[in-house]
């Protein structure tokens, strides 16, 4: 019967120590899943990481492009402004070059034996209305108030008469033609009023 006994008091430690390597077999399990869990964690961190690393700089260099872009445009934008300041007036010039061109010839004709006064008349008054074409072109309007109600916004009268043939405030001759540049008064028509 001792035997029997000492079988019912081993069994028992036996399990025990069956149930403390089954708890250190879970423990050891648990510690290396764990250590598998922090591992990943670590793994996806770091690939999170590396991942936003390159959208930085994907978007750093995205930066630097648009910033390159804009110092280009403000350049080009810079040249073209200086370009349209230095060259705008060259359409201009080129149109009132034929004009040029016929007062030019119109001297030479009139320093010829042949040439009549009425000749230089012609060709004077030919350029003269060269002139007045390549100014109306670029939008210049002449201003003739002859016989109109003096108007102090596009005329300057220099002096007023008394006169009976006029109605009063009424221009009676004009000394030198006014213009405007798009409805923009550049020079006032030099006039006598009529008092």
């Amino acid at each position: 019967m001792t035997q029997s006994n000492s079988n019912q008091t081993e069994h028992p430690k036996h399990q025990a120590d069956a149930g403390v390597e089954t708890a250190q077999d879970a423990m050891q399990q648990s510690e290396a899943e764990l250590e598998q869990a922090q591992q990943t964690i670590e793994q996806d961190i770091q690939s999170l990481l590396i991942e936003a690393q390159n959208e930085a700089a994907k978007h750093r260099d995205m930066a630097l492009r648009l910033q390159a872009d804009m110092e280009n445009l403000r350049r080009r934008t810079r040249l073209d402004v200086e370009n349209a300041h230095k060259y705008a007036l060259e359409k201009f010039v080129a149109a009132l070059l034929p004009a040029m061109d016929s007062m030019e010839m119109g001297i030479v004709a009139s320093a010829k034996e042949e040439a009549t006064k009425e000749s230089i008349r012609e060709g004077v008054e030919m350029t003269f209305k060269q002139l007045l074409d390549v100014l109306a072109d670029f939008q210049v309007e002449r201003i003739d108030p002859l016989g109109e109600k003096f108007n102090p916004q596009e005329q300057e009268a220099l002096t007023m008469v008394p006169s009976p043939a006029h109605e009063s405030q009424t221009v009676m001759d004009v000394i030198q033609k006014g213009y405007k540049l798009n409805e923009r008064l550049v020079r006032p028509a030099r006039v006598v009023v009529a008092q």
